[in-house]
């Protein structure tokens, strides 16, 4: 197993044990998934395309908590824009017709979007914190330029974390004739079965530390801080309730959506000493992946329900007349006439 080859390439052998497994395909179970999966693509493309239109486009003014949600919505919607790829792979019988660049592309966006929304949702809830415990310090350093600054810091840190699962990807022929986009740690080796253990609980142990688990102490240690922060009730109507509660909700699915797919990666890693949880990664890795899909899908309908005003601009956004904005309040949607004082404070 540990020289099998593939076009000439070397195969990892846990690669090689899922090329030779046979997929037992329950066509009428697989339309049905195809539907869903293609009415969620279709749903998840268009909300964040009007998240972004709202959020680029149609602020009077542009805010801190803005920029954060214009960086978080331009990670979704490149996510979901691969999930027709995905679509089209269930619907090719599980099998992957689209040829290796397309198959390094769909992984790098999904892996970049996991790493961007981790940074961000961290960076968010120090955001909050530093409003909340250190108002005067937000008063004199916090803006919209260094919102940016860091959400471009975020983008570098996910491309770098992103580099490895681009150039491990690529397209493995079954023994059954279907085709697997999966990473092949074994390319770019000399010692193959090591470097295969090595590499991939390298990058699981990477996804999950630096894409989960630091990001949620960040978001705890946060929340934490704001919560003893706001016993005195006078600093707690100086933060935005809407978009507090936004950025709790959406940190809560983004938990909720990607924990099951860390889960199954470290039980992946697993799989080179316990053959047996092998069934269980193919089995349930695709469900974890295909979940963890449905957070950039959520995240826009949070965005909608957490904040009332932002349902406001859309309804005016989508209509015919755009002269007669409404001045409104909120976390997200800024005043034209508000003070720099109330500016700052969101």
């Amino acid at each position: 197993i540990c020289n099998s080859t593939l076009e000439g390439q070397p195969i990892c052998p846990l690669l090689q044990l899922m090329k030779e497994h046979r997929l037992n395909n329950n066509t009428q179970v697989n339309l049905v998934i195809v539907f869903i999966h293609g009415l969620v693509s279709c749903l998840g493309i268009l909300e964040n395309a009007v998240i972004l239109w709202v959020v680029g486009f149609r602020l009077r003014r542009r805010t801190v908590a803005s920029v954060w949600v214009l960086n978080l919505a331009t990670s979704d919607f490149l996510a979901t824009l691969t999930l027709p790829l995905f679509t089209f792979y269930l619907w090719s019988s599980h099998s992957w017709e689209l040829g290796s660049l397309l198959c390094q592309t769909q992984a790098s966006i999904f892996f970049l979007n996991m790493f961007v929304s981790a940074f961000l949702l961290a960076a968010i809830s120090v955001d909050r914190y530093l409003l909340a415990a250190k108002p005067v310090w937000s008063w004199n350093h916090r803006s919209v330029a260094g919102a940016w600054k860091v959400c471009v810091l975020g983008w570098l840190w996910a491309i770098i974390n992103t580099i490895p699962y681009f150039l491990f990807r690529s397209v493995t022929e079954k023994e059954d004739g279907r085709k697997l986009c999966y990473h092949n740690f074994a390319l770019y080796t000399s010692s193959l079965e090591r470097d295969c253990k090595v590499r991939q609980a390298a990058t699981a142990i990477s996804k999950l530390l630096f894409a989960f688990l630091f990001p949620l102490m960040v978001i705890a240690g946060s929340y934490i801080q704001i919560v003893l922060s706001l016993r005195n009730r006078s600093r707690r109507r100086k933060m935005s309730q809407s978009f507090t509660k936004m950025v709790t909700f959406v940190i809560a699915a983004f938990v909720l959506c990607w924990a099951p797919y860390h889960i199954l990666c470290v039980v992946e890693v697993t799989a080179h000493y316990w053959l047996q949880n092998l069934n269980l990664v193919e089995v349930g890795l695709p469900l974890a992946t295909t979940f963890s899909f449905l957070n950039p899908v959520l995240n826009p309908v949070l965005y909608a329900f957490s904040c009332p005003n932002f349902c406001v601009r859309i309804r005016q956004s989508m209509g015919a007349a755009f002269d007669g904005l409404v001045e409104e309040e909120g976390g997200l949607l800024m005043v034209p006439g508000k003070s720099l004082r109330a500016h700052v404070r969101r």
